[in-house]
């Protein structure tokens, strides 16, 4: 049984990306496109090379809180997500 996305799973895709704009400096360069890995819902965050760093932060806690809301607001629906930055 494969998940599909749902169109909340484009909510989530659209806060990904409001997220990630407001977080770098080149936010006409930000992509995010989604994928179906067995039962779990890829999100896949493109960014500048010179922006990446600014979305993991420090040891990775920005990215880690993107992770936690974005895990938060999976539970509610009853799917996985995991969030791929590159």
């Amino acid at each position: 049984m494969t998940a599909e996305p749902t169109p909340s799973s484009s909510s989530m895709a659209e806060f990904i990306e409001f997220t990630a704009k407001l977080l770098v400096r080149s936010p006409d360069e930000v992509e995010v496109s989604e994928s179906v890995n067995g039962d779990t819902v890829v999100y896949h965050l493109k960014l500048a090379p010179d922006d990446v760093g600014r979305i993991i932060g420090r040891e990775g806690r920005i990215v880690r809180a993107i992770r936690s809301l974005l895990r938060a607001a999976a539970v509610r629906q009853g799917v996985r997500v995991s969030l791929e930055v590159g």
